[in-house]
């Protein structure tokens, strides 16, 4: 039973658009930190949103951005930081730092949705296991059908 001792991070989800696999995702991620580096600016992972959460310290009290790929729930990764920027257009936006690691989790089904939301810890599904790290030698086609039907 949960307790308010235990106390279960508050998490982010949001999806992941234009990627089909958490392979990538990752290889996104990869070339656009080397380009970053190239440009000698921080090599930093981030993702930019409209709006500041107003929640953002509960989230950095270790607290994940959880992303949804085709309809899954399939990988989060670590929330480090916030920062408010403000684009070229002078419009104020919220840059999340991410940690550069990509913690896959059980698949967790999720509708479409704008933005980002909440997600209790409670509700956050588990990253995968050391014995069930073997599923991700599937094939990404099979792991999704896999998961459609339940199994994974």
């Amino acid at each position: 039973m949960w307790t308010q001792t235990d106390r279960m991070p508050l998490h982010m989800i949001k999806v992941c658009v234009g990627v089909e696999t958490v392979e990538d995702l990752e290889a996104w991620t990869d070339q656009r930190r080397a380009e970053r580096r190239a440009r000698g600016e921080p090599d930093e992972q981030f993702h930019i949103t409209r709006v500041m959460p107003k929640r953002a310290d509960e989230i950095l009290d270790g607290g994940s951005l959880f992303w949804v790929i085709r309809g899954h729930v399939q990988v989060r990764q670590p929330v480090i930081r916030f920062e408010t920027m403000r684009t070229e257009d002078g419009i104020d936006r919220c840059r999340i730092v991410l940690a550069p690691e990509f913690r896959r989790t059980s698949w967790l089904a999720r509708r479409p949705f704008q933005g980002w939301r909440y997600l209790i810890g409670e509700d956050a599904p588990a990253d995968l296991g050391a014995d069930e790290q073997d599923i991700l030698t599937l094939p990404p086609a099979l792991r999704r059908e896999l998961a459609d039907l339940g199994l994974i």
